[in-house]
């Protein structure tokens, strides 16, 4: 049989779901789910912290932002080093920074010593999460890519719950240092993270390692029987990954979508992190216990795995589009309930939603945001959205914090959170899909000759 032209990024696209793919789906999993885990520890163990060293809202406040501004520089720098240099390389480093430093956060003598701390393992933290969404949406399946690259935020909701069960059961007879011993066991697994799991295709490509294609197409379709002699496209390959990553971002009309992105993102970091910070706290300001407080932070977990795992089916039924539009407009929903009512169900009930909405909407927005973007800089998009977001998340704590200062209703401030929810509706609805590289789904009737047959799906506008 002669030389065959193979565009190997299609024949992920083309693939069905088998035990490569499941390998990439556990360690992104695994990985957001420390990711989880780490943000939500913080608020988790904020009042004991407090108690301890005797801070003040304000001081507590300017620590999360503080760390959540290294979570920003961490995207800013590490996501164009990872199209250039490799986005397994780029998650070694940030493993190591963020489960070293969380360790020795646990260990921190004063509060100066423990912000440094948490602002160094921040960065690692910031620079996991694009480099993470980018090769679980570049090595899914494109018809199982919104339902896969969702799902490993399941582990982030999963996270989370485990750091509201650590404080409910463990801090009251330990203390919350117990959090963050906890927070270092990835530094374990970095030897198996190295071992195992594959580096990006397009990486490969750029670097015309072409042994290192083969062995990974050979796992993706294990019938293909791909060679070192077939054609590749390398030339092409190598030429898309020439250029500044973040230039390309505005470029080919993709400027006014790049914005809206950014704006919605913003919001939603704005939300989310706001919630994660300050919600036991509200909660508590509003009657509740403590160990009730902590319990509302598991209740949006589940929720946001609800969201995550139903938005990723409509995705594909009615366009990844309108769910996100959908979902934030049931968080519009869910927080102005919540200023309306004192009824502990209603409370649940309305919290749960909120964490359908918006935070299922964020775990969806990622793959759909990635994709948006040409293959070459799809960890640069979603790193500097997410880092556009991050300015959102710096500000949250600390405008929450100024607010509970005041002496501000608690209804009034959940009411508050329907703003950003709708500026997320907003930024979604004028995204440009025109203008977008959304991967074409393939038909498997030619894969093994010269060219592949290719039939596009219209994406919901």
């Amino acid at each position: 049989m002669g030389m065959r032209t193979i565009d190997a990024q299609d024949v992920v696209s083309a693939s069905k779901f088998n035990r490569f793919h499941l390998l990439v789906f556990v360690w992104c999993f695994y990985l957001i789910g420390f990711d989880g885990y780490d943000i939500a520890m913080y608020g988790v163990g904020l009042s004991s912290m407090m108690a301890e060293w005797n801070l003040t809202p304000m001081q507590a406040g300017a620590v999360g932002s503080y760390s959540l501004i290294g979570m920003m520089l961490g995207a800013l720098v590490l996501s164009p080093l990872a199209d250039k240099f490799g986005r397994k390389n780029a998650i070694v480093l940030c493993m190591f920074l963020f489960s070293a430093f969380t360790l020795a956060a646990g260990f921190s003598p004063n509060l100066i010593w423990f912000t440094v701390m948490r602002f160094i393992s921040a960065i690692g933290m910031g620079g996991l999460m694009p480099n993470c969404i980018s090769l679980m949406t570049e090595y899914s399946p494109k018809k199982n890519r919104p339902i896969l690259v969702g799902s490993i935020y399941i582990g982030y909701a999963l996270g989370g719950i485990l750091a509201s069960l650590i404080g409910m059961f463990l801090i009251q007879q330990t203390n919350w240092r117990i959090l963050y011993y906890i927070g270092g066991i990835p530094l374990l697994t970095i030897p198996l993270f190295i071992k195992y799991f594959p580096e990006s295709l397009s990486y490969y490509l750029a670097k015309k390692q072409i042994g290192k294609v083969v062995e990974i197409l050979n796992k993706v379709k294990p019938d293909g029987d791909f060679k070192e002699t077939d054609d590749y496209k390398l030339e092409m390959a190598a030429k898309e990954s020439q250029g500044f990553p973040v230039k390309k971002l505005f470029t080919n009309n993709r400027a006014f979508s790049t914005i809206a992105f950014w704006m919605a993102v913003f919001c939603t970091m704005m939300i989310v992190y706001g919630l994660n910070t300050w919600l036991p706290k509200l909660m508590q300001d509003a009657g509740f216990s403590m160990k009730s407080s902590l319990s509302f932070n598991m209740v949006v977990s589940f929720g946001q795995i609800i969201g995550t795992l139903a938005g990723g089916y409509f995705a594909n039924k009615i366009g990844h589009k309108r769910v996100l539009v959908t979902s934030f407009a049931l968080g519009i929903v869910a927080f102005i309930g919540m200023s309306l009512t004192s009824n502990i169900a209603f409370v649940y009930i309305l919290i749960f939603l909120a964490g359908v909405g918006t935070f299922g909407g964020m775990n969806l927005a990622n793959p759909y945001i990635a994709e948006y973007y040409p293959r070459e800089i799809r960890a640069t998009g979603s790193g500097y959205s997410l880092a556009v977001g991050r300015i959102g998340s710096i500000l949250a704590p600390t405008l929450i914090a100024m607010l509970i200062t005041t002496g501000i209703d608690t209804k009034f401030a959940f009411a508050l959170f329907a703003v950003p929810c709708i500026l997320v509706s907003l930024g979604y609805l004028l995204v440009q899909e025109k203008y977008a590289s959304f991967d074409k789904v393939m038909e498997e009737n030619d894969i093994n000759g010269s060219s592949s047959v290719i039939k596009r799906r219209s994406i919901s506008s």
